[in-house]
C-alpha cells in the first residue's frame, strides 16, 4: 500500500514538476514540447500493451480475449463520452487557439478543467496496474503516465498567466490537476483489490483509455506544429525504452 501511495503522489507530482518548469520557461517551443510528448506517448503505448492489455488476456483465461476486447472499447468509449462534454486537448493546445486563451480566461479555465478530467482515467490506469500483483510492471505504467504529465503541466502555465491569473492561483490550479490523478490512482487500486474478479476487465479498460488518449490527444498534438518526423521517432524511442525495461525487469 505504501508503494501505491508513493506512486500516486509521484504520478500526480509529475504535473506539478511540469508546472514549475512552465514557470521557469514561460515560452517553451512547440518543437521541444512535441518531442517530449511524443516520447511519453511511446512509453504509454508500450505500457498500455505490455502492462495492461496482454496481462488482461492472460488473467481472463478462457474468456480473456473477449473480456479484453470489450474492456478496451469500453474504456475508449468512456473517454469519448468525456470528450463530448469537455474540449479536445489538442484543439485547445494548438497555436490558433492559444491567442484566444490569452484573451479569454473562461477558455483557459476550461482547458485546465479538460486536463484535470482526462487525468482521472490515467490515474485509474496507474492504480489498476498494481492489481496484477506485478509491482515492476505497475511502476513502468505509472512512470509512463508521469512522464506524459510533465509536458501537460508545462502547457498549463503560460496561457493562465497571460490571461491575468496570479502565479499563486495558477500553481494551485496545476496542483489540483495533479491531485485528480492521485485520486484516480487510489480508486483504481482499491477497485481491483476489493473485487479481484474484475481485474481482467479493469486492466483492459485502463489500457483502452490510454490507447484513446494516445491516438486522440497526444499524437495529433505532436503532429500539429511541423515536427511530425521528430515526433514519430521520439514515439518509437519511448516505445523501445519501455520494451527494453519490461524485458530486463520481467
Amino acid at each position: 500500500m505504501r508503494l501505491v501511495l508513493i506512486t500516486a503522489l509521484g504520478v500526480g507530482g509529475a504535473t506539478i514538476i511540469g508546472s514549475v518548469i512552465g514557470f521557469i520557461f514561460k515560452k517553451i517551443s512547440h518543437k521541444f514540447s512535441d518531442i517530449v510528448l511524443a516520447f511519453a506517448a511511446g512509453v504509454m503505448l508500450a505500457a498500455a500493451v505490455l502492462g495492461l492489455i496482454l496481462p488482461s488476456v492472460e488473467y481472463g483465461k478462457d474468456y480473456g480475449l473477449l473480456i479484453t476486447v470489450i474492456g478496451i472499447f469500453t474504456g475508449a468509449l468512456c473517454l469519448n463520452l468525456i470528450d463530448k462534454l469537455v474540449p479536445h486537448l489538442h484543439k485547445m493546445m494548438g497555436p490558433d487557439t492559444e491567442a484566444h486563451n490569452n484573451a479569454d480566461l473562461n477558455k483557459v479555465l476550461l482547458f485546465v478543467t479538460a486536463i484535470a478530467i482526462h487525468n482521472l482515467p490515467e490515474g485509474i490506469a496507474a492504480g489498476v496496474g498494481f492489481g496484477s500483483g506485478n509491482a515492476s510492471q505497475a511502476l513502468l505504467i505509472a512512470g509512463g503516465i508521469a512522464l506524459q504529465n510533465i509536458p501537460e503541466g508545462m502547457v498549463i502555465i503560460g496561457p493562465m498567466l497571460a490571461a491575468g491569473v496570479s502565479q499563486k492561483k495558477t500553481f494551485i490550479c496545476a496542483m489540483i490537476t495533479g491531485l485528480v490523478e492521485v485520486a484516480g490512482t487510489l480508486i483504481g487500486y482499491f477497485a481491483v483489490s476489493i473485487a479481484s474478479a474484475i481485474l481482467p476487465f479493469a486492466l483492459a479498460f485502463a489500457g483502452g483509455t490510454m490507447l484513446y488518449v494516445i491516438s486522440d490527444e497526444m499524437i495529433p498534438e505532436t503532429h500539429a506544429h511541423g515536427s511530425e518526423c521528430g515526433a514519430t521517432y521520439a514515439l518509437l524511442a519511448g516505445f523501445c525504452v519501455m520494451l527494453i525495461s519490461d524485458v530486463l525487469l520481467g
